[in-house]
């Protein structure tokens, strides 16, 4: 029988392997994808813009334009509000229905007129698939909060299910009429709310919910509801309704798709998937590898500290003079554990490790992590700017430069 209390680091052994971070390695991107459900989209690019450092981590050195053309353009993923801006697959489209409905029975949208919508809506019939400049441009001035009408109503239209994001170019948003874009097949018991075809509110709740416990592998109520923002985000993503969640909890738990658990050191009780219960690893097995700070297995900083005993925000939005570990940085998860962290860069063919914060010392696992990384990027060379101590960081870049070289 599954067990019914984990150990605090059996705990974490099921999340990394739910996340697709052990040694067993996913082969492919689509396979990430359906095993994540949801990788976080973000402007910020330093090795790589983040939704190709989470399949770097998982793939290895998967080239970049294969991690591109799987996202975006075939027709097998689509952007959406989920964790945030994010890429999911197509199969999931119809579990944000009750997240589209929402926004739609609000009666804004989002600063654009009707007038605006009606034009949007008009040129994607007109002249097909289009990006927010040829719909009309994406600001009115050189601000980014500075949005024009033609972005405000086309973006409420993405959140209201009227139009669909499949693919980019040159990292822009194409945007195209969802009833063009969409062929999903309609479920009979799928209902026609706000203008919304879909599943029910509550079966939307209940299936995002059970995913988001099978992608975690085990965790609390509130990492669950955070895995696609079911609690909300007080912007665009509209949240369940309690009621909802409750249900849907119930209804899991009553028919053995989710179980509860006791995790040592915490009296609330954890879900976990009853699957992965029957095959938790038994030893700190992990992928050595850069994390994203958007990664899935680290965004939800309260779920990083329970199971991981480590404190972490994104700095790249503090001014520096208060940044305490970089701009950008990157959980290095080894053997289990986070090490502690690396804000990377480049400088022309070399790597560069502008601070490295270390918690284990296990300078080994620093060395493998900057290596790897540095030979995906086509870094030639790895330097260390800043560690604890001149001898540490000497010693990490002769390791990485040797691992490099091999």
């Amino acid at each position: 029988m599954p067990p019914e209390r984990l150990s605090r680091a059996e705990a974490a052994r099921l999340a990394i392997r739910a996340q697709g971070l052990d040694r067993r390695r996913l082969r492919s991107v689509p396979a990430l994808l359906g095993q994540l459900g949801a990788v976080q989209l973000d402007t910020i690019s330093t090795l790589a813009r983040s939704h190709e450092l989470v399949a770097y981590a998982r793939l290895g050195t998967v080239p970049r334009e294969r991690v591109e053309a799987t996202y975006w353009g075939h027709g097998r993923a689509f952007e959406y509000w989920s964790h945030a801006a994010c890429i999911l697959p197509m199969e999931s489209y119809p579990l944000f229905a009750f997240r589209r409905r929402a926004i739609r029975a609000q009666r804004e949208r989002w600063g654009a007129t009707v007038n605006a919508v009606d034009a949007v809506r008009r040129a994607l019939s007109e002249q097909g698939p289009l990006t927010a400049t040829e719909l009309g441009g994406a600001r009115r001035s050189g601000g980014w909060w500075d949005r024009s009408e033609a972005k405000d109503a086309v973006e409420w239209m993405l959140a209201a299910g009227e139009v669909v994001c499949t693919d980019r170019r040159s990292w822009k948003r194409i945007y195209d009429l969802a009833e063009r874009a969409i062929d999903i097949t309609p479920q009979p018991d799928w209902v026609d709310h706000e203008g919304v075809w879909g599943p029910s509110d509550v079966a939307c709740t209940r299936d995002l919910l059970l995913r988001s416990v099978r992608v975690l592998g085990v965790g609390t109520l509130a990492d669950a509801r955070d895995v696609h923002r079911l609690s909300g985000l007080g912007g665009p993503p509209q949240q369940a309704k309690p009621q909802l969640l409750r249900r849907a909890l119930r209804e899991l738990l009553d028919d053995g798709r989710v179980v509860q658990v006791e995790v040592e050191g915490f009296e609330t009780p954890w879900l976990a998937d009853p699957a992965a219960l029957t095959r938790i690893p038994r030893s700190d097995r992990s992928i050595t590898t850069l994390l994203s700070p958007f990664d899935s297995l680290v965004w939800y900083r309260d779920r990083l500290q329970r199971l991981f005993d480590v404190f972490h925000r994104i700095e790249a939005y503090t001014p520096r003079h208060k940044r305490e570990r970089g701009y950008f940085a990157m959980p290095v998860l080894h053997g289990g554990r986070i090490l502690g962290f690396v804000d990377p860069g480049r400088d022309g063919e070399a790597m560069v490790a502008h601070k490295i914060t270390v918690l284990d010392h296990d300078v080994d696992g620093f060395a493998l992590a900057l290596a790897e990384a540095a030979r995906w990027v086509g870094s030639t060379s790895v330097r260390v700017d800043s560690a604890p101590t001149a001898r540490t960081a000497r010693i990490i870049s002769t390791a990485a430069n040797r691992l490099l070289r091999q």
